[in-house]
């Protein structure tokens, strides 16, 4: 099995969260704007003091040390597989793997680009037209590009 292993270390995917300025900015803002909501008479019935970061922590830089320390995403990784017909297309429109005979990729990764909604929906689209290929035998013996080619 030592021959299937590989390094995969320059794949691995980097969290950049905050690195640019304005979504610094924006981070800061959202805490700013939470606290404020937190403070209204409505909400102060419910809230009996801020546990986090803490009335304590009241510069940017300690709100934005807290976001950095603390935040996570509900990013839903896509488009890294992505297809077309271009040299940075992994798989050609019908989800094939450029070179790879028999293989397709069928999830969220085969965008092209991040959508702005919920990628659920659209996977699952996906999911159903690789479904309808797969059963129509689209081109399953030619592989993909000899048939980009034609």
């Amino acid at each position: 099995m030592a021959e299937l292993e590989e390094d995969f270390s320059a794949s691995t995917q980097r969290f950049q969260a905050f690195a640019a300025r304005a979504d610094q900015e924006t981070m800061i803002a959202a805490l700013k704007i939470s606290r404020r909501i937190f403070q209204t008479p409505t909400m102060q019935q419910y809230v009996v003091e801020e546990f986090w970061p803490g009335a304590q922590v009241d510069s940017d830089e300690g709100l934005l040390e807290h976001a950095r320390k603390t935040g996570s995403t509900t990013f839903h990784q896509t488009s890294t597989c992505m297809m077309g017909s271009h040299d940075k297309a992994v798989v050609d429109t019908e989800l094939r793997v450029h070179g790879i005979e028999g293989l397709r990729v069928v999830d969220a990764s085969v965008m092209p680009a991040v959508i702005s909604g919920n990628t659920n929906a659209a996977t699952i689209m996906i999911a159903e037209k690789a479904s309808d290929l797969i059963r129509a035998g689209s081109a399953a013996t030619v592989p993909a590009k000899a048939a980009e080619a034609a």
